[in-house]
């Protein structure tokens, strides 16, 4: 099956390229599509070199910070446009560790929807205060009580779809730009009665480079789940086959 990872960036320079060679490193295979929303330290012009001299490499430039859901959004048309089968969400500061990919892709021959989750038997966070795991423990609480959903992490970055599940959404109605994205995604695939399996990963917080994550932008994507909760899918009929692969 051919498999696109679409990694957005912005001030990743002290990443990408050794997150790019850990990937292929696991499986080389793998395409990646770069899209880097006007780095001012250089990683977009990091990525036009690696996917000038690596034609498994791919990259995409915006004019600014547009917001984390637009820059998936443009991957997701890029690779649907290409025919790719399988199709990843990854960030590129290796909080997504790599070596998850073979066993997210394996999942992804039995459900529509793979999460990389941290929070089913086996998964975990690493070098994360009591404060934060208490605040997104509770934001996925939350969001699962609101929706109605029995996913354990909706607020998962790491993310594999087949190709028909993204063709089954209306990718132009998705509203949410920040990591209320996440969530989005995870609903509106839950509304198409697709299933939902979940791998699980330790996900360890980045070690180089700044975090794009503020409390500010965490409760706006907890704000996000009653607008998704009343116009998202009205009359559907979900089929609960969320589970573990």
């Amino acid at each position: 099956m051919s498999t696109l990872i679409i990694m957005p960036t912005y001030n990743e320079k002290e990443n990408l390229e050794a997150i790019i060679e850990a990937i292929h490193q696991v499986a080389d295979d793998l395409h990646i599509l770069v899209i880097d929303d006007g780095s001012p330290d250089g990683t977009g012009e990091i990525a036009d070199r690696l996917a000038a001299s690596e034609p498994r490499i791919f990259a995409l430039h915006r004019s600014g910070k547009l917001g984390l859901g637009t820059a998936y959004i443009t991957g997701f048309k890029w690779a649907l446009e290409r025919d790719y089968d399988q199709i990843f969400e990854m960030d590129a500061d290796f909080s997504h560790n790599p070596s998850y990919l073979p066993a997210m892709r394996q999942a992804l021959e039995r459900y529509d929807m793979v999460v990389g989750s941290r929070y089913v038997p086996g998964g975990g966070t690493e070098n994360w205060s009591w404060f934060r795991k208490l605040i997104s423990r509770g934001g996925g609480f939350y969001s699962r009580l609101i929706l109605g959903m029995k996913t354990r992490d909706l607020t998962a970055g790491f993310v594999a779809y087949r190709r028909a599940t993204l063709q089954a959404i209306d990718l132009d109605a998705v509203s949410a730009t920040g990591y209320g994205f996440q969530i989005e995604m995870k609903y509106r695939v839950h509304r198409q009665g697709l299933s939902i399996g979940e791998v699980p990963i330790f996900f360890e917080d980045r070690k180089r480079g700044t975090s794009k994550m503020s409390g500010a932008i965490f409760f706006e994507a907890l704000l996000h789940v009653w607008k998704l909760r009343f116009k998202v899918g009205k009359g559907a009929r979900p089929k609960q086959i969320e589970a573990r692969p």
